[in-house]
């Protein structure tokens, strides 16, 4: 696979997830839920690897707040759960664990490190019991539509772009 298409499949997950995060949302405590974020984190992960994956993530994330779309909280609970989901992915082959991976990485994670994240750049002080339920609600409903969409995928189009990472 030529690292030209690589980006091509990597634009279009952001595409996705930056567009599809404002058609698809609900309230969740002091947060949004953004599932299609986290659903794109789990298929990009699956179908691109950990490092791609990632890399989504960050974009997303970036055009999300330079868009006004989002907060800086989209950073960390975004790229650590893309990071598990691909982690996991890659070391059991199994969709149901990148899915695992996201909300582990998103909700439990990602969560607890926008404790000091939102303090030093963003001004707030909030607890961590303040992040991890509405960011497990938000990861586990993107897990669970990124899993299905996985399990939806042909077989011979789960790896769109073999990687080495």
């Amino acid at each position: 696979m030529n690292r030209t298409r690589l980006i091509i499949v990597m634009a279009v997950f952001v595409a996705i997830g930056t567009m599809g995060s404002q058609l698809l949302w609900f309230p969740a405590g002091i947060a949004k839920a953004y599932p299609v974020q986290h659903a794109v984190n789990v298929v990009a992960a699956v179908v691109l690897g950990p490092i791609p994956a990632v890399g989504i993530a960050f974009v997303i994330g970036l055009l999300r707040v330079f868009l006004g779309l989002g907060t800086l909280l989209a950073f960390p609970g975004g790229m650590i759960g893309a990071c598990l989901a691909g982690l996991f992915y890659k070391w059991t082959h199994r969709a149901s664990f990148a899915a695992a991976g996201e909300v582990f990485g998103t909700g439990i994670l990602g969560a607890l490190f926008s404790v000091p994240y939102s303090h030093l750049l963003m001004g707030s002080s909030a607890g961590a019991m303040a992040f991890v339920p509405p960011f497990i609600v938000s990861s586990l409903s993107g897990a669970i539509l990124g899993w299905l969409v996985v399990k939806k995928l042909q077989p011979s189009a789960i790896r769109l772009v073999p990687t080495k990472s």
